[in-house]
């Protein structure tokens, strides 16, 4: 409506408020479920190019058979992280662990978190780059062979413009992705979402190609079960033209290894001259100046008893499982991208972890499976242990331009999700960080929000510097940081699990979802799941720490570094506070504005839905709005009028205040709880109620949700509000439907006929129960039936008539002085029992009106149901005992009365 139309305000100091206060923050925005997912995936499934080659390099060719183990266990875990997630919106393992166990040891189980994401960036971003260069590289020795040999180029030439190439694309890539999350979580996910549709149309090709490769050809080689425990030593070489069979190698694979002619399924190890077997030695233990011999045991090889150690089948298995578990890095970001999760909260959120699940079982899994099976013993750690992928597009048949063509799409796919992966770094970072500055570990300058698009810009800016150092740092050789990884992800897993269990007993409120597998001893609950996630965890990483030496040593320095970080910090904020315990208050972007609009609140959905808020401590009318929305179909703005009694009260109007800035966290944290989104306002004013009936008309809104108040009752509330809004509207009134929300009422009023906002599922509802489930229509009535035979009539009646999912109680008046007939309350029990209904009838004596208005607010009865007398057919006028007017005029929920059927007056024919 213009502004032109707009009646003068009426008589009583009722004026326009000077401006309004938009509030705006990225904390009111939430995403699917599949970005959810395709957040994660960049990750947990960008190890489908790298870790198959890791876990054979350590325990030899049954690595696909344990990677399959973490792939199922990560079920487990996943179910870990749902049940963590349901207690705390912003979950993660710091909250969890500090929660359960304190902030010491919260503060270590972040900082080895941290050490993981920190690592997980740039790792990821050289192996994305390397893949680019590597690809360059070789087209230029197949396309351009004379500019190849013009340039001189040598294997050491080629191998420094990888590194360095792959540093300065990896850089680009962490900066393109800073820049995508300095805008927001929707634009950083859509793009993880569109590198995982690249990613998954390549996985089904490529599993696809696989599976007719196996069955035209069969496997080249087989899968044994049993991990090699053994020290690792060098191979024979020899030119794949002297191998028993030659077709078994692509043009590339100029020399192969040689199988041991003892052993066809293993290879022969290089020999000295005296015959001793030639060590292998750690690459990443040389790169830090220690000689020490490749060993799946690590520090466990120094113990006399080691060779004992290999031959124990079951340590065999979880030093094996051990060495693949990093195929679960990535989940830890499941907590950390909760919090944005929209609405149904929980279920998305279930939805994604299984998407998850699916995608990495299926493709982490298959592909190692795949590769053992297709590429031959001799040449696939020798050629491919970075990227079998390649390997098996080099393998699968078909005509050599179109297999190059795969290896391409492989490697470009390559590159996409492992950049993918650096954007799940930096968001599970920025999540690790904000959760310890909000405890108050870090100083609440990290949280100023960016002027623009109102994200942590100041967290990111810090992570991607970190990130940016460990990629110079590594100048492309990524072999000791690739090593380190391993010891932030079984930690994080370890303290989240403990901390669970801890939580079981120490928190025992509702959830949502529980870990299965829950021993129930009278009252005491034993969670023989989550014990057992835990003990395998623990004992994965006590096993890493000495079978992963320079993950041990590099993880425990780090970690311990960030946590004298953590500590020194939180001990210099504590002594600022001087002895005031730190309160989280989010920071927001405000912006005045003369008046509220559409475009400048950013509504754009069919429908709106004003919230009147005053107090963090009555937020209950913001809760019952959020849960009946539909955030497809409605926009909620939440108002709070900030009531000023002359113009310059207040210094600085357009700022938010103290009390405002409360305010808005609490309204972030219900917004977030829900998973929907809202638009914050704050209208400075002197008449609240008429700056918030002019917001509704400036916004065009159908529906207005205001408190009870504790001054008027509804009846003048409601004639207030319908005074003012005719009055602003000139005589043309627009409708409205006005709805007075507190836990004890929920009263609708329609001015002009109303214009009632359609409940969340509402319009997708295909039957009664589902209408039901949207909180349409009644789900629990209260039957009110006299101790007479005609009370068992109506009892009969009605439920008969009542769906089975709809909850019915009944209470049974007193019977009369004198009357005959069967036990009403009995007869009702037996009947009720016999048809599964659970409530048992109980009978009422004294003070009927006031005790049925009770009866009906203690069990949130939607309706009562009440008779009428027997003689109503035979009184001249109506007249209504006391006890039944009472309920209709104190009755909280719609009133329903029952008359016997009449008795005919006309004579029969």
């Amino acid at each position: 409506m213009s502004e032109s139309t707009a009646p003068v305000a009426p008589a009583g100091g009722l004026r326009k408020a000077a401006h309004v206060i938009i509030v705006s923050s990225v904390m009111f925005t939430f995403i699917s479920y599949w970005r959810t997912a395709a957040v994660v995936l960049c990750d947990i499934a960008s190890t489908v190019y790298y870790i198959g080659g890791i876990v054979e390099s350590a325990i030899g060719p049954a690595a696909p058979w344990f990677i399959l183990a973490v792939m199922l266990f990560s079920y487990a875990v996943r179910s870990v992280y749902i049940e963590s997630c349901s207690l705390f919106v912003r979950g993660g393992v710091y909250r969890i662990v500090k929660e359960a166990l304190g902030g010491t040891l919260a503060k270590f189980a972040v900082s080895a978190l941290m050490f993981d994401y920190i690592l997980t960036g740039p790792i990821s971003g050289v192996s994305a780059g390397q893949y680019i260069m590597g690809l360059l590289v070789q087209a230029m020795r197949l396309f351009v062979p004379q500019l190849h040999e013009s340039l001189g180029v040598t294997n050491e030439m080629e191998d420094e413009v990888r590194r360095w190439g792959s540093v300065l694309l990896a850089i680009g890539v962490t900066l393109y992705f800073y820049r995508q999350n300095v805008l927001g979580i929707h634009e950083s996910s859509d793009k993880a979402l569109k590198i995982m549709v690249a990613a998954t149309i390549m996985a089904v090709i490529m599993i696809a190609w696989c599976v007719v490769t196996l069955l035209v050809n069969g496997p080249a080689n087989d899968v044994p079960w049993q991990p090699d425990l053994t020290p690792k030593v060098e191979r024979v070489e020899i030119d794949a033209s002297l191998a028993p069979n030659p077709k078994r190698y692509t043009s590339e694979e100029g020399r192969v290894w040689k199988a041991d002619p003892s052993r066809p399924d293993r290879l022969e190890p290089l020999r000295d001259k005296d015959g001793k077997e030639i060590p292998r030695m750690n690459e990443a233990m040389h790169k830090v100046g220690i000689e020490m011999q490749d060993d799946p045991l690590g520090f466990f090889s120094f113990f006399r008893f080691a060779d004992v150690l290999r031959g124990i089948t079951v340590f065999g298995f979880m030093l094996a499982f051990g060495h693949s578990i990093l195929a679960m890095s990535g989940e830890e970001t499941l907590a950390q991208v909760y919090r944005e999760v929209e609405a149904p909260k929980l279920l998305n959120f279930k939805r994604a972890a299984m998407i998850v699940f699916v995608f990495t079982l299926v493709v982490t899994a298959g592909v190692s499976f795949l590769a053992v099976m297709l590429i031959p013993d001799e040449v696939r750690m020798k050629f491919y242990a970075e990227n079998l992928l390649s390997g098996l597009a080099r393998h699968v048949i078909g005509p050599t331009p179109l297999k190059l063509c795969l290896e391409a799409f492989v490697v470009v796919v390559g590159f996409l999700i492992l950049s993918g992966a650096v954007n799940t770094s930096i968001i599970g970072s920025n999540g690790v960080l904000c959760r310890v500055t909000e405890d108050g570990v870090l100083t609440d300058w990290f949280l100023k929000p960016h002027p623009t698009y109102g994200t942590s810009y100041r967290i990111l800016t810090l992570i991607t510097g970190l990130q940016i150092v460990v990629i110079l740092f590594s100048r492309g050789d990524m072999i000791v940081l690739g090593e380190a990884y391993a010891f932030g992800v079984v930690w994080s897993f370890t303290f989240n699990a403990l901390a669970m269990v801890v939580l079981r007993f120490k928190d025992q409120r509702p959830r949502e979802y529980r870990v299965p597998l829950n021993l129930r001893i009278g009252v005491a609950e034993i969670p023989i799941g989550l014990l057992s996630i835990f003990l395998v965890l623990l004992t994965v990483g006590v096993v890493n720490l000495f079978t992963k030496p320079v993950a041990a040593v590099s993880g425990l320095a780090f970690s311990a570094l960030f946590f004298v970080i953590f500590h020194v910090s939180e001990r210099v904020r504590e002594s600022n506070l001087r002895g005031e315990k730190h309160k989280h208050v989010e920071q927001f972007n405000q912006a005045s504005a003369e008046e509220v609009t559409l475009p400048g609140m950013n509504l754009s959905k069919p429908f709106r839905r004003l919230v009147a808020i005053r107090s963090t401590q009555n937020l209950y009318m913001l809760e019952k709005a959020l849960a009946e929305t539909d955030p497809e179909l409605t926009d909620v703005i939440v108002m709070t009028a900030k009531k000023t009694l002359k113009e310059n009260d207040n210094p600085d109007p357009g700022a938010l205040d103290a009390y405002d800035r409360e305010l808005m966290t609490a309204v972030v944290n219900r917004a977030e709880l829900a998973g929907k989104q809202v638009h914050p306002l704050v209208v400075p004013t002197n008449n609240p109620v008429y700056a918030l009936l002019r917001t509704a008309r400036d916004l065009q809104v159908q529906e207005l949700v205001i408190g009870a108040s504790n001054v008027f009752t509804a009846d003048e509330q409601l004639d207030q509000v319908s005074l003012m809004w005719i009055n602003l509207h000139g005589g043309d009134t627009a409708p409205l439907t006005v709805r007075i929300l507190s836990k004890d009422r929920d009263l609708y009023f329609d001015l002009a006929g109303g214009n009632r906002i359609p409940r969340a599922g509402e319009t997708k509802a295909r039957n009664v129960a589902e209408l039901r489930q949207a909180g349409v229509g009644v789900e629990r009535v209260l039957l009110v039936v006299p101790d007479t035979r005609a009370g068992l009539d109506l009892f009969e009646a009605t439920l008969t008539a009542l769906d089975p999912e709809v909850g019915m109680s009944v209470l049974v008046l007193p019977r009369a002085e004198n009357a005959t007939g069967p036990d009403t309350l009995q007869t009702i029990q037996l009947q009720m029992t016999q048809v599964g209904r659970d409530t048992a009838p109980r009978a009422i004596r004294d003070d009927l009106g006031p005790e049925i208005v009770r009866q009906a607010a203690d069990i949130g009865a939607d309706l009562i149901v009440l008779p009428l007398s027997e003689e109503i057919h035979r009184a001249p006028q109506l007249a209504l005992p006391s006890w039944i007017q009472h309920v209709l005029l104190n009755a909280r929920s719609r009133v329903f009365l029952a008359a016997d059927p009449a008795l005919p007056t006309e004579l029969a024919e």
